[in-house]
């Protein structure tokens, strides 16, 4: 085993442990386990595991952002106090000034950044995963005759002490969706067209999805001191440029890989949705929008009626009509005949 293997096998490990875990459960709630939709469920729920586990890092990137925005106007007085200067010991006193400011405030430019980086070894332990597992039953296939499981030369289904058995490595091998085998990509597709089919759709979802994910962020939750600045427009310049990397990056994923990066774009999309609607980065078109609505929730409130309760045990009497009539004077005379009465 390699360096890099050696750093991954862990990931891997956990990474097999809960795909196998999710595929025992559909097959015992009814699923077919040589089905591909089995193990398309169960590479869904895997994303869906590893999502929920990264959450409190996209807390901490969101907490993150916002200081970062706080820090622009002193990020700018420091950049201009050495423009110019290009020397060694003004570029030291910046980088010592910055990661001075960066520590006074509790954060770090990374942490913006950590949700991605920890995905790709994840991302990447996957397709390790499955490309082994796909890879079993043609191995098992070109084995020379005689040699049986349990021999020093027969092929191991998974990764050392993993839980993906050479049942679960044929199941997979032989899974297909829509006549699709999922271990294959457009790159071996050899002629089948549904693979064609499936892969270039899952592209389009996977380049729609990250797209509107990003453009939601740049056109809502950017504040307009942001949309001025030059790194504001480099990020809308990589928007139209990162789908043509992800087509050309995703022509030699495997399907059952595409199924995972769909489903964390989805739920990037649904959480950044929430997250711009609910706590919107300030003075953004999405915070303007927060406060209008509350604005109108207040207003309707405010245009509710009271209710006023009163006590079951003892019920309040009904008031007497005041007489609005008015009195009028009378004589002495006819006060002395009222009194005779």
């Amino acid at each position: 085993m390699d360096f890099f293997g050696i750093i991954l096998w862990p990931i891997k490990w956990v990474i097999e442990a809960v795909l196998v875990g999710f595929h025992w459960l559909f097959d015992a709630i009814g699923f077919d386990g040589d089905q591909g939709i089995t193990w398309v469920l169960s590479i869904v729920c895997l994303t869906l595991v590893v999502r929920a586990a990264l959450i409190p890092l996209f807390v901490r990137q969101i907490r993150s952002q916002r200081k970062m925005l706080l820090l622009s106007p002193e990020m700018k007085r420091i950049q201009d106090k050495y423009r110019g200067k290009k020397d060694q010991f003004s570029r030291e006193a910046m980088s010592r000034e910055t990661m001075a400011l960066y520590k006074k405030h509790g954060t770090n430019p990374l942490s913006s950044c950590l949700p991605l980086l920890i995905q790709m070894p994840i991302f990447i332990s996957l397709f390790f995963v499955l490309s082994t597992a796909a890879n079993f039953a043609t191995t098992v296939a070109n084995l020379a005759p005689g040699i049986a499981p349990g021999d020093a030369a027969y092929p191991k289904p998974g990764i050392d002490g993993g839980l993906m058995d050479a049942n679960l490595a044929m199941s997979f091998s032989n899974a297909t969706l829509f006549g699709a085998p999922l271990h294959s990509s457009i790159q071996s597709a050899n002629g089948n067209v549904a693979v064609w089919v499936l892969a270039i759709t899952m592209i389009v979802l996977m380049t729609a999805s990250q797209f509107v994910t990003q453009l939601q962020i740049m056109s809502k939750n950017q504040s307009p001191e942001m949309k001025s600045s030059p790194m504001y427009r480099q990020q809308r310049v990589l928007l139209y440029i990162l789908p043509f990397v992800f087509v050309f990056s995703s022509w030699a994923f495997p399907i059952g890989v595409m199924f995972y990066w769909v489903a964390s774009n989805l739920w990037t999309l649904g959480q950044q949705y929430i997250v711009i609607r609910n706590m919107p980065t300030p003075g953004s078109e999405a915070a303007l929008a927060r406060e209008a609505r509350m604005l109108r929730k207040q207003q309707r409130k405010g245009k509710g009626i009271e209710v006023v309760e009163f006590d079951d045990a003892a019920p309040a009497e009904p008031e007497k009509p005041e007489n609005t009539q008015r009195q009028q004077p009378m004589s002495k005379r006819r006060k002395k005949k009222g009194g005779r009465r």
